[in-house]
């Protein structure tokens, strides 16, 4: 795992950005894994600008959402199919048809989530996954206690996450109580995880993911055992790592040639 430590949000989406524009440029029919939520927001608003200005195709790219919400209307403002409909591939050139998202409104839950599943399989798996973490260390919607081998399936939102999403919704009432959302087995098998986590309420979380034990109440610290996962954190959700300075010390001195 590295962890980047850089001086704010915008310096974390250039930095994520420039990840997914060397992959999309080498690789034109790359698989990008999709997250929502407020942390991936400037990496999009970035590619979304380099799309338009230099160029940057996403023609034969597919991408995979981490989630969606279980009962909410096809269609739903706050439906994660069309968050990242309208805040990353409406603003782009990637087909429609190869955005792929886990379907909340399926009658059949459990095939809906075998046949997302099968789909990332068909095109070769995931090369680069996005992700964000939530204040208890949840990613995607692997909530504390999920399976470290988990693959995509319905979950309960703890409270503490139906309180943390309600700001995009009417109040913590409207938020759903279900999701579903690919598991960590699943996250695990992209090629690159990049985890973005900002200010000082993550700071905990960032702190138990890296620097604590791997164990299932702080699923996000599976992401030890991935082979390339990346964490780009700002000074804040840095405050409590115990090894800030090696971190920052070892970004500084890599070979330029290197990136993330």
């Amino acid at each position: 795992m590295e962890v980047v430590i850089l001086p704010d949000h915008a310096a974390i989406a250039a930095v994520a950005a420039d990840a997914i524009e060397a992959l999309v440029r080498l690789k034109p029919n790359a698989v990008l894994g999709l997250a929502t939520g407020s942390s991936p927001l400037g990496v999009y608003d970035d590619l979304a600008d380099r799309h338009h200005a230099v160029g940057l195709s996403f023609a034969g790219v597919h991408g995979f959402a981490l989630d969606e919400y279980v009962g909410l209307p096809v269609g739903h403002k706050e439906s994660y199919r069309e968050v990242i409909r309208r805040e990353f591939t409406d603003r782009i050139d990637i087909h429609p048809d190869n955005v792929h998202s886990p379907d909340g409104a399926a009658e059949d839950i459990p095939a809906a989530c075998a046949a997302f599943e099968a789909a990332i399989r068909v095109v070769g798996g995931v090369d680069l996954q996005l992700l964000g973490v939530g204040t208890d260390g949840h990613i995607g919607f692997n909530e504390p206690g999920s399976s470290l081998a988990s693959r995509t399936r319905i979950k309960s939102l703890t409270d503490q996450t139906r309180k943390d999403n309600a700001r995009f919704f009417d109040g913590v009432d409207e938020v759903p109580h279900h999701v579903v959302t690919q598991g960590l087995g699943t996250i695990m098998d992209a090629r690159h995880v990049v985890l973005i986590a900002t200010g000082a309420q993550k700071a905990t979380a960032v702190h138990d993911f890296v620097e604590g034990p791997v164990a299932a109440l702080c699923a996000a610290s599976i992401l030890q055992m991935h082979p390339h996962a990346t964490v780009l954190i700002d000074e804040a959700a840095a405050s409590g790592l115990k090894l800030a300075d090696y971190y920052r010390h070892t970004y500084a001195n890599k070979p330029p040639w290197q990136g993330i």
